[in-house]
């Protein structure tokens, strides 16, 4: 089994939202033994580009600490957690709709994403050696193999993913039935949208660099 010493968290992002101060941590690879991978930051997405310019992983503290929970549940099982995605600005969201606008796999931007306050995660589970175990589909899978329940996969994967789905609700976690590697605040929707230009140093491209954040005349914040 694998074991890491946790590595302390970056210092609290004080991001003011609507005037409220609303504060993100920045997770870094061995934080309570975390891999930290995110899918939106390589070109192998659904988008088939990179959406975030910086690969940097942020989750407000309340699920940080959840998160923590849920790795120390499965550390004795010699298992850890890799993170595919946590906060995810809303300009993200809204390219990601724009390449799939569909509401059974990727949120309406106009209503706001978990994901867009911080409270929801994407991840998975690997072994000692970093190998991830067998989940039946990919990340951003989005078919019906994908949904909590399926039959259509392997009993490995049923059998895998029903360990995530315990160790994640055992931690406190609420879990969405249509992808298996998605987890939020069962109160998601009491936390604020925080856009990226709220960030010291935002994860989106900078304007002008070809990527496109929102439809025009759309609202980016709407709840």
């Amino acid at each position: 089994m694998l074991m890491e010493a946790p590595t302390p968290a970056s210092p609290q992002l004080r991001l003011p939202q609507t005037g409220n101060a609303m504060p993100l941590l920045e997770l870094v690879q061995g934080r309570s033994g975390l891999l930290i991978d995110l899918a939106y930051a390589r070109a192998d997405n659904v988008t088939g580009k990179p959406i975030y310019a910086r690969a940097r992983c942020f989750l407000h503290p309340d699920a940080a600490a959840l998160l923590d929970r849920a790795a120390e549940l499965a550390r004795p099982q010699g298992l850890r957690l890799k993170i595919f995605d946590a906060y995810r600005p809303p300009e993200a969201q809204w390219v990601l709709w724009n390449a799939f606008p569909n509401p059974e796999f990727v949120a309406d931007p106009r209503r706001g994403s978990p994901h867009s306050r911080g409270v929801a995660v994407d991840l998975t589970l690997v072994d000692g050696t970093g190998r991830e175990l067998e989940m039946g589909t990919p990340f951003d899978d989005f078919t019906a193999a994908s949904h909590h329940g399926s039959l259509a996969v392997s009993v490995e994967a049923q059998r895998n993913r029903a360990l995530l789905l315990g160790l994640m609700t055992a931690a406190g976690w609420d879990f969405y039935r249509n992808e298996w590697w998605h987890y939020q605040l069962f109160n998601s929707r009491s936390y604020p949208l925080i856009s990226d230009s709220a960030l010291p140093e935002g994860l989106m491209p900078r304007q002008g660099s070809g990527v496109r954040t929102q439809d025009s005349g759309a609202p980016a914040f709407a709840t």
